[in-house]
């Protein structure tokens, strides 16, 4: 149910709108549906799938362990709740050219407004860290190619990520951008600028849509929303943001409990059950059968 109004082909279709206004759409990155529905609710403009994420989530460095089943039935539950478009991080597409081409019909069919694949090898790494290997201009070219062809709905966004700026250096990353962008990405993913010179560098050479990275503790400098704007952006997601926030919260919320014996010194921490039933729309659902909501919430804040 989740009372959602747009289906995947709206979604696709504002998405591309808003980017053709060339606004700044902030992105941040949800690790399960709820923060999805609260993303929405919040104001922003879509929600991002972090492979990263969902690699921590199961346990797992993010090292490419995870699988198109994995990434595509959690995308599929992230997407489904929310109003806004879902981009997902593919990493390497999970195989060859032609096993991209089945990635991508798999997770435009589940709902998901786009994606970006990324030019490393497998095992892959995180983006801000060293040590990368890519593979060449060529095989990514191919792998882009695949992606293009395999939607069915133009709107479907393929962005190309390059992490040469770690491997290769600056000038090597733009001619792998310039590459991408001729073999039809809608949208380049240079990974791991370090600053704002590097960033500018990469907008007045480029004239397709750019995505920027802020994840914290990472190569990148953290700019605001201002100053990417101001360097001509047209996406920024937060990718590790709210599970970052979640897992301190609760490593710190655990102690406290284990220490004292109870919980009743972090109760201020928690989020009281009236703001969840608020997030998850509880009261819709007593639309359809009144012996699912006719409590009180006065209580429970």
């Amino acid at each position: 149910m989740h009372f959602i109004k747009k289906n995947s082909y709206e979604k696709r279709d504002e998405f591309v709108k808003k980017l053709k206004n060339g606004k700044l759409l902030r992105f941040p990155g949800a690790y399960n549906p709820l923060v999805a529905k609260l993303i929405e609710q919040i104001g922003y403009d879509g929600i991002y799938v972090s492979g990263g994420v969902m690699s921590n989530d199961l346990g797992f460095p993010d090292i490419g362990l995870t699988t198109l089943d994995d990434v595509a039935n959690r995308s599929h539950q992230i997407a489904r709740v929310t109003n806004l478009p879902t981009i997902i991080d593919i990493d390497t597409g999970f195989g060859e050219a032609i096993n991209v081409s089945r990635t991508i019909q798999t997770i435009e069919n589940l709902g998901i407004s786009g994606c970006h694949i990324e030019d490393q090898t497998n095992p892959k790494r995180c983006g801000h860290l060293d040590n990368k290997e890519l593979i060449s201009t060529q095989d990514m070219v191919k792998k882009i190619k695949a992606a293009i062809s395999a939607r069915s709905d133009k709107n479907f966004l393929i962005i190309a990520r390059t992490d040469a700026n770690a491997v290769e250096g600056l000038t090597k990353t733009l001619e792998r951008c310039k590459s991408y962008a001729d073999a039809g990405a809608d949208m380049i993913f240079p990974e791991a600028m370090k600053d704002e010179k590097e960033f500018a560098l990469m907008r007045k050479e480029l004239k397709c849509y750019l995505l920027a990275n802020m994840t914290e503790f990472g190569k990148s400098k953290l700019l605001t929303k201002k100053e990417l704007e101001n360097l001509g952006y047209n996406l920024v997601i937060y990718p590790v943001t709210t599970q970052r926030l979640a897992m301190k919260s609760v490593e710190d919320g655990l102690k406290k409990i284990y220490e004292d014996g109870h919980q009743n010194n972090i109760i201020d921490k928690m989020q009281t059950r009236k703001r969840l039933y608020e997030i998850v729309e509880y009261e819709k659902y007593g639309e359809y059968d009144q012996s699912i909501f006719n409590f009180s919430q006065k209580g429970h804040e």
